[in-house]
């Protein structure tokens, strides 16, 4: 498995994200490939992303459609 988050370079989850991930792998016996971005807004304008942090697991988005902005 694949996982990729984008961070605003203001955003202050980081740590609270990894250890999220950490935590969700290990309940579910899985394992993946984890790569955390920081960007700048416009960096994450141009790649359409929602909100701070954003995460795909293989490609596919896991944020709630419903949420916005990225800070």
């Amino acid at each position: 498995m694949k996982i990729e988050c984008y961070i605003s370079e203001r955003c202050g989850s980081e740590a609270a994200l990894k250890e999220n991930i950490e935590k969700a792998l290990v309940l579910e016996g899985g394992h993946a490939d984890v790569d955390v971005y920081r960007l700048r807004d416009g960096q994450a304008a141009e790649k359409g992303l929602r909100g701070s942090p954003s995460v795909f697991v293989d490609g596919e988005e896991v944020q709630p459609a419903d949420i916005e902005g990225f800070s």
